[in-house]
C-alpha cells in the first residue's frame, strides 16, 4: 500500500518534471535563434560547440534593413499606448468604481463584452474608420483601435473597489476634490496594477502584427514585427543565421527587461491579482 504522504511525493515529482519539461519546450525555439545567430550558416543546423562565435550576423541583418527606424517606430507606438491607455482606463474604471451615476453597471457590463470579442473580428470596420479619418500608413492608425482597453478598465475598477472608502471620506474632509482624490489616493495604492498591466500592454504591442500589417504601407511607418516579417520573406533569400539574428534584435528589449526585473514581474502578478 502507498502511503498518502508517497502519494503526495510522487506527484510533486510529477508536476515538477511536466513543469521543466514545458519550459524546455518553450525555451527550445530561444535556444535555437541564440545558437544560428552566434554562427555561420554552415553550423547553423549542426551542434557543433567548437565551431566559431560570430557576431557579423547581426551586423549584416542591421544592415539589410532600417531596424533603427521600426526601433524608433515600435518605441513611440507602445509609449503612447501605454500612456493613453493608463489615463482613459484610469478615469473609466474610477468613474464605474465610486462615482454613482444612471446606468454605471448596464455600461459597465457594455465594457464586459468587449473582453469576448476577438479583435481580429474588427478589423474591417477598424481600416474603414481609420481611411474615413484619412489616418491610413500612420502610427496613429495603428494605435486608436487600442487607445481604451476593456481589459485595463476591469482590472483597475476591481483594484479600486477593494480600496477602503475610509481613505477616500478622509481626503474629502482635507479638501481633495474628486480628481485629488483619484490622484493621491487610489493611484498609488494601485501602483502594482499598474504594473502588472503595463507589462501585458508592452508585451502585447511590442509583439502585435496583424492589425501595423493591414494598415501600413510604407518602411517608414512600419514596427518592428512587420519590418521583421518583410525581411524574412522568400524575396530577401533563407538565411536562417541572419533571420535569427534579426529576431534576437526584435526581441531584445522584452528579454532584457525581463531577465533585469523578474523578480518585480513576478510579484507584480501576484499582488495585482483579481479580487
Amino acid at each position: 500500500m502507498i502511503s498518502s504522504q508517497q502519494t503526495g511525493f510522487i506527484a510533486r515529482i510529477i508536476n515538477t518534471a511536466a513543469a521543466w519539461l514545458l519550459g524546455l519546450v518553450w525555451l527550445l525555439p530561444l535556444l535555437f535563434a541564440a545558437w544560428a545567430a552566434f554562427h555561420t550558416s554552415a553550423n547553423t543546423a549542426k551542434l557543433d560547440f567548437l565551431a566559431p562565435i560570430t557576431l557579423s550576423n547581426f551586423a549584416t541583418a542591421w544592415a539589410a534593413a532600417p531596424f533603427a527606424r521600426y526601433f524608433m517606430n515600435t518605441a513611440l507606438l507602445v509609449t503612447g499606448i501605454l500612456i493613453a491607455q493608463f489615463i482613459l482606463c484610469t478615469l473609466a474604471a474610477f468613474a464605474f468604481a465610486r462615482l454613482p451615476f444612471r446606468g454605471r453597471e448596464a455600461l459597465f457590463s457594455l465594457v464586459l463584452i468587449q473582453l469576448i470579442v476577438a479583435p481580429d473580428i474588427l478589423l474591417v470596420e477598424n481600416y474603414r474608420t481609420i481611411k474615413w479619418l484619412g489616418l491610413v500608413d500612420t502610427l496613429p492608425a495603428i494605435a486608436l483601435p487600442y487607445l481604451a482597453s476593456a481589459f485595463g478598465i476591469f482590472l483597475l475598477r476591481q483594484t479600486f473597489k477593494t480600496i477602503p472608502t475610509e481613505l477616500e471620506d478622509a481626503a474629502r474632509v482635507e479638501g481633495c476634490g474628486w480628481f485629488n482624490i483619484l490622484w493621491r489616493v487610489y493611484v498609488p495604492l494601485a501602483k502594482p496594477v499598474y504594473l502588472a498591466y503595463g507589462l501585458v500592454s508592452v508585451s502585447w504591442h511590442w509583439n502585435n502584427f496583424l492589425w501595423p500589417l493591414i494598415i501600413t504601407n510604407s518602411v517608414e511607418n512600419r514596427p518592428l514585427t512587420v519590418g521583421l516579417s518583410v525581411f524574412a520573406s522568400l524575396d530577401q533569400g533563407i538565411d536562417w543565421s541572419i533571420i535569427t539574428a534579426a529576431t534576437l534584435l526584435s526581441s531584445s528589449p522584452l528579454l532584457l527587461g525581463f531577465f533585469l526585473f523578474q523578480r518585480q514581474f513576478v510579484q507584480s502578478f501576484i499582488r495585482a491579482g483579481i479580487r
